[in-house]
């Protein structure tokens, strides 16, 4: 009875795992088939399945449309979210790093306020935060999009929560009874101890920053400035054009943005894998 109790546990597991799957990489698969299609056979044909094969057109009318702006937006996207990302992660290790292993006053207060502070939804700070670009100087510009994406408070808790116990005391005191400085200790040491918690983190922020839709709407003007995100919404959202299909053009773009998202995805991988093995050494 056991074994067949194990055994039909197993095959639950694995019809949950498929189909979980298969409810994972379904999108991807509509947006690589109709991507392939010209304007007639994609509201005519099989939405799972190809038709005449037209990628290479709607890739050339991607690039040429309004004088290859699609790639400008790709170029923003990037800065927004990798610069952002990058930086974020840094002061996420940095400020983690301090809470878990500094004693100050007001420590618990600050800690307190950090995890209140990923609570609230980015939606709701929008407004205040044009406001405050606005008195500045600051709206439609590239700074008003990466400084908010600059502040990660949930990075800074989970790296905080990681450097509780993969950064030991002991080596942190050992290193300054050699002599190094605080700052020489952060990069030698709790850096390196610290890349798998700072590759979560880079991944995490880039995925969000990459799909952040609702801060560059408000923050942003100019088409010429815009991320990914709004540039094939205003697309979607504004289909009239006599000169081409912007829904196909929209289907295109998407399953493009898609790749640089996997590339980050597949280059993490090995910090992960490293940080695993660190794991199941200790």
């Amino acid at each position: 009875m056991t074994g067949r109790t194990g055994r039909r546990e197993q095959r639950v597991v694995v019809i949950g795992l498929v189909l979980f799957a298969i409810y994972s990489v379904a999108p991807v698969w509509w947006l690589i088939v109709n991507a392939t299609k010209d304007r007639r056979d994609l509201y005519n044909s099989n939405g799972l399945w190809f038709a005449e094969m037209n990628l290479g057109k709607n890739l050339s009318e991607l690039a040429t449309y309004q004088d290859g702006i699609f790639f400008r937006w790709v170029a923003n996207t990037i800065l927004y979210a990798a610069g952002g990302a990058a930086v974020a992660t840094i002061i996420s290790i940095a400020a983690g790093y301090s809470i878990s292993h500094f004693s100050y006053k007001g420590r618990g207060v600050a800690l307190g306020v950090l995890i209140a502070s990923f609570m609230i939804p980015s939606t709701l700070i929008t407004v205040p935060l044009f406001i405050l670009f606005a008195r500045i100087g600051l709206v439609d510009s590239v700074w008003s999009v990466l400084i908010p994406l600059a502040i990660s408070p949930f990075g800074v808790y989970l790296c905080k929560v990681y450097a509780d116990s993969a950064v030991p005391t002991e080596l942190l005191e050992a290193a300054r009874l050699d002599g190094a400085g605080e700052f020489l200790t952060f990069i030698r040491i709790v850096v390196p101890m610290m890349r798998t918690a700072g590759a979560t983190v880079f991944v995490l922020l880039f995925v969000g920053n990459w799909n952040n839709f609702f801060l560059p709407l408000t923050m942003l003007r100019g088409s010429e400035r815009w991320p990914l995100a709004v540039g094939l919404y205003s697309w979607f959202a504004n289909k009239n054009d006599s000169v081409a299909d912007r829904t196909t053009l929209t289907i295109t773009g998407a399953l493009l943005s898609v790749i640089p998202l996997a590339v980050v995805m597949i280059s993490m991988q090995r910090y992960w894998r490293s940080g695993v093995a660190m794991g199941a050494l200790k």
